[in-house]
């Protein structure tokens, strides 16, 4: 076996041994000095508490190679020089498909019993973007948002709006078998019984997805795709679709998606804030998660977390929960993990 495949194989151990952390580069400490990386990508597919006890092997592993073969898609579009915006849509189209997360098929249903999809795309190097909220019907959320970003004047559109919207521009439609599997529906059902019986009926697995890229040419792309929270109120919007809160991408600084409860996420601006610790404060990426995340939205109580990529190729992957699905790479490793503690400490890729 070759030095580069131990050396990966090693870095994958070490980041499952320490969890939801944070990933760095391998200066540590986001020096401005260091050399640009070719490209970057982080992806999450949602946080909250979990950890091995809760899932079988055969999920486990289930998980582990989904997340796999959606990096696969953003590191071959990467490699072949593809734009951030194009490889964000594309690895979240293919999790908006997997039903094991929380976004468009297998998508959790409201108090209602029905599926409202919300998503956001940010492009870094314009600085423009676009969201839709309380979405059904279309296939990949994550799509009309970017033709909200693309092709309108706007930049937030929600319910019957957004869906006339996705209708005119052509989008994929897709019927109500389409997005119900057995699994969100038993969630539903469990809620629901809660509900009745007057305790807390939200479901605090979230299985949201995000991707944060750096291209070849040093721009940034974030996006975010969800489902909500199980058996939320009808109407209900979380940060998943908020510029600011659980999307956010700046050439200058960094592109952020978050997973988590999302009630904290937008009373803390989690996305921004982090973009603003780096390009005032001066924070490097992995401080700038951390202290979101922990200080400020973790100290209201939220829970959830983080991916990010800045734009020398820095990755950080942030949580306060026990668990938050996600993947990384670089062009000379990568690595998925799913478990881990909830620790401040860094990890460096070297």
């Amino acid at each position: 076996m070759n030095t580069s495949i131990i050396k990966g194989w090693l870095m994958l151990m070490i980041i499952f041994a320490t969890g939801c952390s944070d990933l760095e580069s391998p200066t540590g400490s986001g020096d401005s000095n260091m050399e640009r990386r070719d490209w970057a990508i982080a992806i999450h597919g949602g946080a909250g508490y979990f950890g091995e006890k809760d899932l079988t092997d055969e999920q486990e592993r289930a998980y582990t190679e989904s997340l796999s073969a959606a990096l696969s898609i953003g590191e071959e579009m990467l490699a072949a020089g593809s734009g951030a915006v194009d490889v964000v849509e594309s690895v979240i189209r293919m999790l908006e498909d997997d039903s094991l997360f929380n976004a468009g098929r297998g998508a959790v249903f409201t108090a209602e019993g029905v599926q409202e999809l919300d998503a956001s795309i940010a492009d870094g190097a314009s600085r423009n973007c676009g969201a839709i909220t309380g979405i059904r019907g279309f296939r990949h959320p994550i799509s009309v948002a970017r033709s909200v970003m693309d092709s309108s004047d706007h930049v937030f559109f929600s319910g019957h709006g957004a869906g006339e919207f996705a209708l005119s521009m052509g989008h994929e439609e897709a019927g109500d078998d389409w997005f119900w599997t057995q699994k969100a529906f038993r969630r539903y059902e469990r809620a629901k019984a809660k509900s009745e019986q007057k305790n807390e009926g939200l479901d605090k697995k979230k299985g949201t997805v995000g991707c944060t890229v750096l291209d070849q040419a040093g721009h940034l792309a974030a996006g975010t795709s969800t489902g909500g929270m199980t058996y939320k109120q009808h109407g209900r919007i979380g940060d998943s679709p908020i510029i600011g809160a659980g999307t956010w991408a700046d050439d200058r600084s960094c592109a952020i998606s978050a997973t988590g409860w999302g009630e904290y996420f937008i009373r803390t601006g989690v996305a921004q804030d982090v973009h603003g610790r780096m390009l005032h404060g001066k924070e490097t990426l992995a401080q700038a998660c951390r202290g979101a995340i922990f200080g400020e939205m973790g100290e209201l109580g939220g829970d959830g977390g983080v991916v990010g990529v800045d734009a020398k190729g820095n990755i950080a992957l942030v949580c306060n929960s026990s668990g938050m699905f996600r993947a990384w790479a670089i062009p000379t490793e990568r690595g998925v993990a799913m478990f881990g503690a909830t620790l401040e400490g860094t990890v460096e890729v070297h």
